[in-house]
C-alpha cells in the first residue's frame, strides 16, 4: 500500500480525500487540529494525528509519529490544511496577516522540508498542495489569503524546477468554490479579527458577509462543486505518470485561467469587480 500524508482532514476536501484514498488501498494519515475530530477521522478507518500549522512543534511531532508508523517511508504529502482571512488590506493588522501566513504558508513550507529529504532517500515522491483560484487571480477583501497563497504558488513553482532531475513531482491544485465550511469559517476569522463596523468598506463589507452566509449553505451548481471534484485532481497528481503542474477543478477557475491570459488587465478587473 502506498502511504500519505494529508493535512487539514477535520471536514471537505481534507475528509473526502482521506476517506477516497483509504477507499482505493491508499494507507493514509491524515491530520487535524482537535481531539474531537481526531476520532471523528480514526472512525474513517485512516491513522489520524494533531498537526497545527501554525505550531513547529506540532509539524514535527507529527511527522516523527508518521514516520515511525510507515517504517520512514512516504509515497505522498498532500498540503491541504488552511482558512481564509477576510478583510480589506488596510483593515489587517500585521498580526493577522502573519497569522495568515503561519497557517496557509510557513507551516507547509517547514512540512514539506520535512518530507523532501525521505523522498530523496527513497527515490520518489508526490507533493501535491491545495492552492486556489485565488493563488493567481485576485479578490476584493481577501487579501491576506490572496498573498498567502500566492505565495505557495511561487515556492512551489520554484521546488517543482529545483526537483526536474528527480522522480519527485510537485503539483498545485486550484480549486474555486468548493462546498465545505471554508466560507462559514471566514466569516468568524472576518468578525474576530477586522473592525468593521467602524471601517470606510462598511457597505462593502456587510455585502460580503451576506455572500459568506449564502455560500456557507452549500448549495451544488455547475459552479460549486463538491469535494469530490478535488478528489479527481489529487488521485491523477498522485498516480499519473506525468503529473501535471497545475489542477483546476470549477468552472470559474477555468474560466479566469482563459480571461486573464487573453484580456487587458483592466477587463480582467472589471470582471473581477462586477463579480463580488
Amino acid at each position: 500500500m502506498k502511504k500519505i500524508l494529508i493535512t487539514g482532514c477535520s471536514s471537505g476536501i481534507g475528509w473526502k480525500c482521506a476517506e477516497l484514498l483509504h477507499r482505493d488501498r491508499w494507507d493514509v494519515h491524515a491530520t487535524c487540529r482537535t481531539e474531537e475530530d481526531l476520532e471523528n477521522l480514526r472512525s474513517l478507518g485512516v491513522s489520524a494525528y494533531i498537526l497545527d500549522y501554525a505550531d513547529e512543534a506540532s509539524i514535527h511531532r507529527t511527522f516523527d509519529a508518521v514516520m515511525a508508523a510507515t517504517g520512514g517511508e512516504l509515497d505522498a504529502l498532500f498540503n491541504n490544511g488552511a482558512y481564509g482571512q477576510p478583510g480589506a488590506v488596510e483593515d489587517l493588522k500585521t498580526d493577522v496577516l502573519r497569522a495568515q501566513f503561519e497557517a496557509n504558508f510557513f507551516g507547509w513550507h517547514e512540512l514539506t522540508n520535512l518530507v523532501v529529504p525521505v523522498m530523496r532517500k527513497q527515490g520518489h515522491g508526490r507533493i501535491v498542495h491545495c492552492s486556489s483560484i485565488l493563488g493567481w487571480i485576485p479578490a476584493p477583501f481577501r487579501g491576506a489569503y490572496n498573498a498567502s497563497k500566492y505565495a505557495l504558488e511561487g515556492l512551489a513553482s520554484t521546488m517543482r524546477l529545483e526537483l526536474a532531475d528527480t522522480d519527485i513531482h510537485v503539483s498545485l491544485i486550484e480549486p474555486g468554490p468548493i462546498a465545505t465550511k471554508f466560507s462559514a469559517n471566514a466569516l468568524e476569522k472576518f468578525l474576530e479579527n477586522v473592525e468593521w463596523e467602524t471601517s470606510v468598506n462598511l457597505a462593502g463589507y456587510e455585502s460580503e458577509m451576506k455572500r459568506m452566509r449564502k455560500q456557507s449553505k452549500n448549495t451544488l451548481n455547475k459552479f460549486t462543486l463538491p469535494p469530490e471534484a478535488v478528489y479527481k485532481k489529487l488521485d491523477h497528481a498522485l498516480n499519473a505518470k506525468r503529473p501535471k503542474a497545475h489542477y483546476g477543478v470549477t468552472v470559474p477557475t477555468h474560466f479566469m485561467n482563459i480571461v486573464r491570459r487573453f484580456l487587458p488587465q483592466r477587463w480582467v478587473d472589471r470582471i473581477i469587480l462586477g463579480g463580488t
